[in-house]
């Protein structure tokens, strides 16, 4: 079977790099990416979105169903680690080991935490917010929010983490808001547009096409917002742990 595998991967390697010799060099300025995408992006990109981040309008408009696929594997990476961890065969019998009380440290800890996270959680909802107009989006500002309830976790302790974000609602956000994406280009669809043809939004949002796009993009980038920022802290929550959810770090 390994041998198979091997093979199988020697096959697909050879396959990539024919292919590869097709490909444009790199950052030739006469390949059709550099004559066509680009400048057509930089021009009409404001024109056709209202929303000056060409970044943005290229991930969340013009390429918008790759980008929801993108959510779709952080999605599944969450998923993959909770279903190996928490369903390993092995019998863990371990014994959990309280961290000792260490006086003065955890206490300058803990200060600076309750001082630092509700800064980056403010600052995280205005990157996913504010990703329209300068360099930000879902993708960064999820990073950010995560992160602050891994340094919770770090500050405090794993079950004081949980105790404010618990798994149940981890859940639901890491589903909810590649759902929210997909739902959102359902709603064009149903309205006679192309999945992710924000346009379909004009109606139900009483604007004008340009502004339905604008507010599409912000919609879905929430969503990728919420995804990230929960896949984060169920990626921590299970490694830390092990899966059980225990002590951790």
């Amino acid at each position: 079977m390994k041998q198979l595998t091997f093979i199988i991967l020697i096959v697909c390697a050879l396959l990539m790099l024919k292919a590869a010799a097709d490909l444009p060099d790199w950052a030739d300025p006469a390949s059709p990416a550099s004559t066509h995408l680009s400048p057509d992006f930089l021009e009409q990109g404001y024109v056709e979105t209202a929303t000056p981040n060409i970044v943005t309008v290229v991930l969340a408009d013009y390429r918008s169903y790759d980008t929801m696929f993108e959510a779709v594997v952080v999605f599944a990476a969450a998923l993959i680690v909770m279903v190996i961890l928490r369903h390993t065969p092995r019998k863990r019998g371990k014994t959990i080991l309280y961290r000792p009380k260490r006086e003065g440290r955890d206490t300058i800890l803990q200060g600076a935490a309750q001082l630092i996270i509700p800064v980056m959680q403010i600052f995280a909802l205005y990157v996913v917010g504010h990703g329209h107009y300068s360099p930000g989006g879902g993708f960064q500002g999820g990073v950010i929010f995560g992160a602050s309830f891994i340094l919770i976790a770090l500050c405090f302790n794993l079950r004081f983490a949980i105790q404010r974000f618990r798994e149940q609602g981890v859940l639901v956000c890491v589903a909810g808001g590649v759902l929210l994406y997909a739902a959102i280009g359902a709603i064009c669809q149903v309205m006679g547009y192309n999945f992710l043809g924000y346009t379909g939004l004009a109606s139900i949002l009483g604007a004008s096409d340009v502004m339905a796009r604008s507010y599409g993009i912000l919609a879905v980038e929430v969503g990728v917002g919420i995804t990230v920022m929960s896949v984060m802290v169920s990626l921590y929550y299970d490694l830390a742990s092990s899966g059980d959810l225990d002590e951790g770090l």
